[in-house]
């Protein structure tokens, strides 16, 4: 990173941080994937149960595979479940999870996490259930307001999200966001979290590396 992105990328982050904490989120920085997966794995002890919300982030810095031989009830709904009616329990668990681990679509520097799902298992948990949301986000995900958190969404993450999911969505053949029908849109909820819900704990990690989409 030369010194004058580098001096870009702080000065940014120092905005969103305290804008995140002014907004009653607990939020912290760390410089790269490494410290990202120390910290996570600190705060899970073990015994908990840790809810799984799907994330690439979240694989890149091996929290995932890690937690696969950790002493916890791992609830990992995309990748346990047998039948869609299994996976639906799973999700429903996750809801009551000691913790959940998610990242997010966009924050913006006035501290607010902007989301956009499918179904909502994701979004849904991010806000009520669980007793401690862990969001880990790569600077990449910094966005100035909720204009251009919707533009990022849409322009750059729903498009590649579908491709990776195998939907058949517009987007996966033109790379452009349409107003689409399809019943394969994962375009369904949009979800902003202004401040720190009554009920639910939420620790957010910035990570100074781009992770995820």
């Amino acid at each position: 990173m030369q010194p004058w992105e580098k001096f870009f990328r702080e000065k940014q982050v120092e905005r969103t941080i305290e804008a995140l904490k002014k907004n009653r989120f607990e939020a912290i920085y760390v410089p790269d994937a490494k410290q990202a997966f120390e910290t996570v794995m600190a705060r899970i002890p073990d015994g908990a149960t840790v809810g799984i919300g799907g994330s690439v982030t979240l694989a890149q810095i091996g929290i995932l595979d890690a937690l696969k031989s950790r002493k916890v009830q791992l609830i990992w709904p995309i990748q346990q479940a047998k039948s869609e009616e299994e996976r639906m329990e799973l999700i429903r668990k996750t809801f009551s999870s000691d913790i959940f681990l998610t990242s997010t679509n966009a924050i913006t520097e006035d501290g607010k996490l902007f989301n956009i799902d499918a179904t909502g298992n994701r979004v849904g948990a991010m806000f009520i259930g669980p007793k401690q949301v862990i969001v880990v986000c790569g600077i990449n995900k910094i966005v100035k307001d909720l204009g251009e958190a919707e533009r990022r969404l849409k322009e750059w993450a729903a498009p590649q999200n579908a491709k990776r999911l195998g939907r058949k969505t517009p987007c996966t053949e033109t790379g452009l966001c349409s107003d689409c029908n399809s019943l394969d849109r994962i375009c369904n909820i949009y979800v902003m979290l202004a401040k720190k819900p009554v009920r639910t704990d939420i620790l957010i990690i910035l990570v100074g590396e781009n992770l995820g989409i």
